[in-house]
């Protein structure tokens, strides 16, 4: 966990130890969070955009330069603000998140993030989704119709099918056919071994960030 704010990291500490996290360290700049991560290399570093020693984007940096040495560890960002410009790179990889930090108020979705983005999963805030998509290149990805990356859009936010199709006002079926549209222009087959889900908007993510 790495933040530079001393009550926001203790508490955020407390929080994910009450939730049955293991959090072998807690620190308040990019510095000592590159030495944690390379002493303990963690399952998940729950890192704050902006951190000293350079009170900027010195922890986006950071989890970026990170995750090329351990790509086994996930890396979920929290900010007070949509900041992508210097973690683009870790958009179109697995294991990646960016929360606004009043996420954390909602303690049950924050959990489900932590957890999806350390096995391997994408957690995004949905300010941060409705950013990528409103760029030039959305409605163009892969042909997907406006339906189609709207159901995908919440993915990237991790909702279930039920959810998405509660939020829509559409049947679970209908969420489902979207899906399986979605994989098919993706060229995802299902091989009953890779997780398609992720795969796809992981593609949805990568095109969208491209400038």
């Amino acid at each position: 966990m790495a933040d530079d704010s001393v009550l926001f990291r203790e508490g955020l500490v407390r929080l994910l130890e009450d939730a049955g996290h293991d959090v072998v360290a807690a620190v308040g700049d990019a510095v000592l969070l590159r030495s944690a991560v390379a002493e303990h290399e963690p399952d998940l570093a729950v890192v704050d955009v902006r951190m000293p020693p350079g009170g900027t984007d010195d922890g986006a940096v950071a989890a970026v330069e990170l995750r090329s040495a351990w790509p086994g560890t996930g890396m979920l960002l929290l900010s007070q603000h949509v900041e992508l410009r210097h973690c683009l790179p870790l958009l179109g990889r697995p294991g990646f998140g960016y929360l606004l930090k009043e996420s954390v108020l909602h303690l049950d979705d924050f959990d489900r993030a932590l957890r999806r983005v350390a096995d391997g999963g994408v957690a995004l805030d949905p300010v941060v989704v409705q950013a990528l998509v409103s760029g030039q290149s959305a409605p163009s990805v892969v042909g997907l119709s406006v339906r189609e990356r709207e159901v995908l859009a919440l993915v990237a936010e991790g909702l279930s099918n039920a959810r998405i199709a509660d939020q829509l006002r559409v049947s679970d079926r209908t969420v489902e056919a979207h899906m399986r549209a979605v994989f098919t222009k993706f060229g995802l087959p299902d091989d009953g071994d890779t997780n398609r889900r992720v795969l796809a908007v992981l593609a949805f993510l990568e095109a969208n960030s491209r400038p």
